[in-house]
Formats: structure tokens, C-alpha cells, sequence
């Protein structure tokens, strides 16, 4: 079983050889990168295209690490036990009706493999993956109310996305194959916006291209326009028949492209670009 790429997902050879590092390892695939680089669509597509089962798990800052395992629905227990009725007093008989299953309890119990995708882990508190290093390294958990071993049938194909916005500990990391998807060359970024949009005028993607890096590299940006806020913007261009010309400056000069705000999506940072464009124009 190997990752080899799919026609709707641009992997680069060293992301496929970390996928399937992760798999010949059985180690969870711990995946960082600007936002928008495509760490979450990466499990979507490795899933695909080694036809598993996708269960994601999208943490917040509150989610808690016994969610992923199972919740003991105790509340609605003792409701059922009030109603002194034939079906809820049967059904209160048995704990396993109030156990609630967790997407790692419906990974384990799988009939066949499965992908499980731990989305932006750094999200939740520091513990979060403390709490998580023993399922993940054995693969098994125990359920205490139902008093029963819950041990995977077979081993998921796991991975784990980071922002980067809280650092993860040692004994977590140790467990995990690491990769860092770095942000797109030019030419790796075309093939990109290729399978998005394969009819695209070559002038437009260059001129589109030449615009979208110069204000990604525009230095003391607070958040850079990532892969996915360019695919964004090619297609407000499209859609709004944007003429190349409007996109290219005779003088080399830098100027404010057309539907920026599909690019900059602060003040800070669109104040900072209007102030270069105003200095450049006052340089000519």
C-alpha cells in the first residue's frame, strides 16, 4: 500500500515519501505548514486514493482528548431511569446505550483500515496530546464503564495537522513521522492552480503568478496569502473578467492588484502594501 499522489492533489516526491514513510513505520503522519497549504485535503486525498474510510476529527480549544475515546452519556441515563416506563427501564439496564463512541473507539472497532485525521491538534490545550500518547502508541484504550479492552482490529492510517501556534511535547513527537509541507515554488504552485483551473490563459497565470508572490513576499506581513487564498482569488478573476492589463504595471512598478482583499485579509497588512505602492508611484 503506497501513496503515489492522485490527479486533484499536487504532492511533491518528498510528501509522498513521508506518507508512506508513516505507513511502512505504522506511526502517525504529523503534518505542519502555513495555513492553507493543504495539510487537512492531504488526508482527504491519501484516503481516497487508497480507497479507506476518512474519519476526521476537527479539534477546538475546548475539546478534550476522552472525546476522541468515548462520553458517558450519564444525564440521559438518569432521565430514562425517571420516565418508569417498559423500554427505559430495560434500556437503562445496559450502560452501553449511554456510551457515546468516539471517532478513535470508531477507528479501532473498523471492520477494514481506515484514515483518521486529527485536524489542528495545536488548537487544544497543552495536555491535549499528553492526554493522547498511550492510545495512539498502542493503539488501545479501556473503556471503564463497560469495563472492556477497546484494541484496534486493524491500525488506522493516522494523521495529525499543526498550525504551529502552541509547540507539541517530546514524548508526543517521538511517537509521530514528521513532515513539513513547505510553501509551494512557482513552478509546483502552477500545477496547482492546473488541476484547479486547467483552461487558464498562460498570460493570465503568469501575470496572476508574478502579483500573487510579489505581495506574498512583501516584507512584516502579518499573515502571508497562502495557496488556497490564491486559488481564491484566480477565481474572483475569472469571474469578474479581470483584463490582464490590470494585473501587469509597464514600469515594473508595484501596484494594488484588482480584489486584493481576496489576498490581504487585514488592515494592518493592507494599510502596509498601500503605503509601498504609494512610495513606489512617488519614485517614478
Amino acid at each position: 500500500m503506497k501513496f503515489q499522489g492522485s490527479e486533484t492533489y499536487v504532492a511533491t516526491p518528498d510528501l509522498m515519501l513521508a506518507v508512506n514513510a508513516a505507513i511502512t513505520l505504522k506511526r502517525p503522519l504529523l503534518i505542519k505548514g502555513e495555513p492553507g497549504t493543504g495539510k487537512t485535503m492531504l488526508a482527504e486525498e491519501v484516503a481516497q486514493a487508497l480507497g479507506m474510510p476518512l474519519l476526521q476529527w476537527h479539534i477546538k480549544s475546548t475539546t478534550k482528548a476522552q472525546q476522541g475515546l468515548y462520553e458517558y452519556d450519564a444525564v440521559n441515563r438518569l432521565r430514562d431511569s425517571q420516565l418508569n416506563t417498559a423500554d427505559s427501564a430495560e434500556r437503562v439496564k445496559d450502560i452501553r446505550n449511554y456510551i457515546v463512541q468516539g471517532v478513535l473507539w470508531q477507528a479501532f472497532t473498523a471492520d477494514q483500515p481506515v484514515a483518521l485525521l486529527i485536524d489542528e491538534i495545536d488548537k487544544a490545550d497543552i495536555e491535549f496530546p499528553n492526554d493522547l500518547l498511550r492510545e495512539i502508541d498502542r493503539m488501545e484504550f479501556y473503556c471503564y464503564e463497560t469495563r472492556e479492552l477497546i484494541k484496534a482490529k486493524h491500525l488506522p492510517l493516522v494523521f495529525i495537522t499543526s498550525n504551529n501556534e502552541k509547540e507539541l511535547p517530546d514524548a508526543f513527537l517521538r511517537r509521530c513521522f514528521f513532515h513539513y509541507i513547505k510553501f509551494p515554488e512557482a513552478d509546483t504552485m502552477k500545477k496547482i492552480v492546473d488541476v484547479h483551473f486547467p483552461g487558464l490563459k498562460s498570460e493570465l497565470l503568469t501575470a496572476a503568478m508574478k502579483t500573487f508572490y510579489d505581495v506574498r513576499n512583501l516584507p512584516g506581513l502579518k499573515k502571508k496569502p497562502s495557496t488556497s487564498e490564491l486559488i481564491d482569488w484566480l477565481k474572483l478573476l475569472m469571474a469578474e473578467d479581470i483584463p490582464l492589463e490590470a494585473l501587469q504595471s509597464a514600469d515594473s512598478k508595484v501596484a494594488v492588484p484588482p480584489l486584493v482583499g481576496a489576498l490581504l485579509k487585514n488592515e494592518q497588512d493592507t494599510t502596509l502594501f498601500e503605503k509601498l505602492v504609494f512610495m513606489n508611484q512617488r519614485n517614478r
